[in-house]
């Protein structure tokens, strides 16, 4: 068969959520053993949540659809209606949720701005509301890690563990947005569950670079998570038979961190073509994850206009504001399609240029 006229592979570098099951994960799937989760009696999401539960140090853990419902459902639990959230800036809990930390939890964000996104003790020490009658009291502190608009910073381990210390001291609590906490875990040669221990609840994805179809997991006490199951069914969140999806889950959390330093390696790379390429700002000494996102000021388009360009020549990019476009590693691209995507790029800019 002669396959000369055959569309080229599409390269899609937009998110690390657009991987595909692998052919483990559906077989599992389809042979999982399932139960009404709403009843607990689903086996395969039970297994699923212990194992979480067992791979952070925590005494439970709660299957969600998404790390959205995670990141609320722990607002929710640590808050009362009329408090702030200190986060940064550009997290992903003020960002892209739909302001449902006002809207599910009666919450407001205090933001701050962090250097790659990374929150110090100072930094929040300056943003705490004393006790008045004329402000909203702080009810929690969220801190995102991998820091996904940062371009995948890690927070080093002591900075954060000083961080939830200081705030603790305070009776105040912290939840770690950790969609891509085992991408830092990699990054920093740091265990999950030392790298998260300090935190009081910790959201993590299985649907990002771990590979799985759907699903995410908060873990924390026992106590607390009894309360989430509450708040997972207000959400819609009550899944019944979703065993065929915990399967996939399993697999996703028993193999899925073994290969995320190899999407690591391609980020630097691309990272490193893409800061040669006329008109593209990025610093490839700050990419240590798989996230890569340049400041194309200076190439005489917006995001979306190099995003449509680039979409024409079969590579797939987010623009992440009109100055920027990001580019995310996973298991589904390889390095030759990352070196592909540079070629694309760098031919897409010249055409420009030229024209």
């Amino acid at each position: 068969m002669n396959n000369s006229s055959a569309a080229p592979a599409i390269i899609d570098l937009r998110s690390d959520t657009v991987t595909k099951p692998s052919p483990e994960m559906r077989r599992a799937m389809f042979e999982a053993e399932v139960g009404d989760d709403v009843y607990a009696e689903d086996p395969t999401i039970n297994r699923l949540e212990a194992r979480a539960a067992e791979i952070f140090g925590r005494e439970a853990a709660l299957f969600v659809p998404s790390g959205t419902m995670g990141n609320q459902i722990a607002i929710k639990l640590h808050t009362t209606h009329g408090q702030e959230v200190i986060c940064e800036e550009r997290t992903h809990v003020f960002n892209s949720e739909m302001a449902m930390m006002a809207h599910f939890s009666g919450v407001v964000p205090r933001t701050l701005w962090a250097e790659d996104g990374i929150i110090t003790w100072e930094q929040v020490k300056s943003k705490l509301r004393p006790k008045s009658y004329h402000s909203a009291r702080t009810g929690l502190l969220c801190v995102e890690n991998t820091h996904n608009f940062a371009g995948g910073s890690a927070t080093p381990l002591e900075v954060f563990d000083e961080v939830c210390e200081r705030t603790h001291e305070l009776g105040l609590p912290v939840h770690l947005d950790g969609a891509r906490i085992f991408n830092a875990s990699a990054a920093l040669g740091i265990p999950v569950d030392t790298l998260t221990a300090k935190a009081d609840t910790v959201m993590f994805c299985l649907s990002k670079g771990l590979g799985a179809p759907v699903g995410s997991m908060l873990v924390g006490s026992a106590k607390l998570i009894d309360r989430g199951r509450i708040y997972r069914k207000a959400l819609g969140g009550g899944m019944r038979q979703a065993g065929i999806l915990a399967a996939a889950g399993l697999i996703a959390l028993e193999k899925g961190p073994q290969r995320l330093a190899n999407d690591h390696a391609n980020a630097k790379f691309l990272a490193e073509g893409l800061s040669r390429i006329p008109g593209f700002k990025i610093d490839p000494a700050k990419v240590h994850t798989n996230i890569v996102i340049c400041d194309i000021t200076t190439t005489g388009m917006n995001s979306g206009e190099m995003s449509c360009l680039l979409a024409g020549q079969q590579v797939l990019a987010n623009g992440v504001g009109p100055d920027q476009i990001r580019f995310v590693t996973h298991i589904d691209v390889t390095r030759e399609q990352c070196a592909q995507a540079l070629e694309i790029v760098a031919s897409v800019i010249g055409e420009q240029a030229a024209h």
